[in-house]
C-alpha cells in the first residue's frame, strides 16, 4: 500500500497528474480517499471536487454474479476486447475483506493476467470493509478519479454475496447480472431482486458441452423476465451467452451495452439517472458522516454504548433510544 503525509500533499500538482494520466498518481489518489485519517478525507474531498469537471464521460458498468461465475475472467476478456477498440480501462474490483487485515484477500491481478499486463487498463482491488452489496464504501470516488485520468469504460466488480446489489446499480450506467448454466433449476434459484435491477443478464460458460445448457438457462431466464417489470419502459433486458474463457460473445455484451446508453440517453434516462445517483450519494455519505462523529468522541461512545445495553435489556425502546442518540448530534 502506498504510503501518504500530509505534509508533503499537494492537491491541485495531484489533480494535475492524474490530468495527465499518470497512473502512480492515481495509485496515491485512490490510497488517499480510502484512508481513515481525518486529514486525508479533507484532502481528497478537496481533489475530487477539483476534478468534477473532468468526470462523468466515462461508461461506467457493474457486473455482479455468485461466486464462481467467472466474474473475473469475463472482466478480463471484455477489459482486452475493449482495448482492442481503442479504450481505456479501469477495473474497481471490490474483494472480501481480511478480517485479520482488513485487506483485500482475492488479489484480483492474478485473476485478470492479461489486462494487469496491459498498459492500457488499470486495476485497483478494494476491500468491501463489510459494506453492503460488496461495494467499498469509497469506489464512487475511486470511479471519478479514474475519469479524470482518462479512462473512458470504467467496470466495477462486485463481491457477488448477495446482499444489496442495489449499491453498484446507484453508481453505474449499466448492471450486468452473469449466471451459470446447468446450476440446477434455474427459475428456481433464481434471485428475483437481483434480475429485477439487471439490465442484462449474461449466462457465463456457453462453451464445449456446456453450450446447450447455457442455451436452455437463457430460455428459461427469458421467460422469468416476462412476468417481472423492467426497470425501464426504455429498455427491455435482454439475455446473453457467451464464454469469457474462448471470447465467444464478449462482443455481443458489449454492443448491448452501447445499445443501452443509447436508448438511456435518447429517452433522457441516462442524464436523469446520473443526477438521481448524485443526490443518493449525498445522503449516504451524510449517514457516514453521521455515524463517523457518533464513533470520534469517546463520552458520545460510552453514551451509546449505555443506551445499547437499556434496548438489550428491554428497559427502553429502539425508537427512545434511536431519539437519544440522534440529539447527541446536534
Amino acid at each position: 500500500m502506498i504510503q501518504l503525509k500530509t505534509a508533503s500533499l499537494d492537491i491541485e500538482a495531484l489533480a494535475q497528474e492524474l490530468r495527465a494520466g499518470h497512473r502512480a498518481a492515481l495509485a496515491r489518489a485512490i490510497t488517499l480517499i480510502e484512508s481513515r485519517r481525518g486529514d486525508h478525507q479533507a484532502a481528497a474531498r478537496d481533489l475530487v471536487q477539483a476534478l468534477l469537471p473532468d468526470t462523468g464521460k466515462a461508461i461506467r458498468v457493474g457486473i455482479t454474479g455468485s461466486p464462481g461465475v467467472g466474474k473475473s475472467t469475463t472482466i478480463d476478456a471484455l477489459g482486452m476486447f475493449l482495448i482492442d477498440h481503442g479504450h481505456e480501462v479501469a477495473v474497481l474490483a471490490v474483494d472480501p475483506s481480511s478480517a485479520r487485515t482488513g485487506g483485500s484477500i482475492l488479489g484480483d491481478k492474478t485473476r485478470m493476467a492479461h489486462l494487469a499486463a496491459s498498459e492500457h487498463a488499470y486495476i485497483r482491488p478494494s476491500p468491501a470493509s463489510g459494506t453492503l452489496g460488496g461495494v467499498a464504501s469509497k469506489t464512487r470516488e475511486a470511479m471519478l478519479l479514474c475519469e479524470s485520468a482518462g479512462f473512458d469504460v470504467v467496470l466495477v466488480e462486485t463481491v457477488g454475496i448477495g446482499q444489496s446489489e442495489t449499491a453498484v446499480c446507484d453508481m453505474t450506467d449499466f448492471f450486468l447480472a452473469l449466471m451459470l448454466p446447468g446450476a440446477g433449476d434455474e427459475l428456481q434459484g433464481i434471485k428475483k431482486g437481483l434480475v429485477e435491477l439487471a439490465d442484462m443478464i449474461a449466462i457465463n460458460k456457453a462453451d464445449g458441452d456446456n453450450i446447450k445448457r447455457a442455451n436452455l438457462a437463457a430460455s428459461e431466464y427469458r421467460g422469468a423476465l416476462h412476468i417481472l417489470s423492467p426497470r425501464s419502459e426504455h429498455w427491455h433486458p435482454p439475455v446473453v451467452t457467451y464464454s469469457a474463457l474462448t471470447g465467444a460473445g464478449i462482443d455481443t455484451l458489449w454492443q448491448q451495452i452501447l445499445a443501452h446508453r443509447t436508448a438511456m440517453t435518447a429517452s433522457g434516462e441516462f442524464a436523469a439517472r446520473r443526477r438521481q445517483q448524485q443526490i443518493k450519494w449525498m445522503w449516504s455519505m451524510l449517514e457516514q458522516r453521521m455515524m463517523a462523529r457518533l464513533r470520534a468522541d469517546a463520552s458520545v461512545r460510552a453514551k451509546v454504548k449505555k443506551i445499547e445495553a437499556e434496548v438489550a435489556d428491554g428497559r427502553i425502546t429502539p425508537a427512545l433510544a434511536a431519539d437519544e442518540i440522534a440529539e447527541m448530534l446536534k
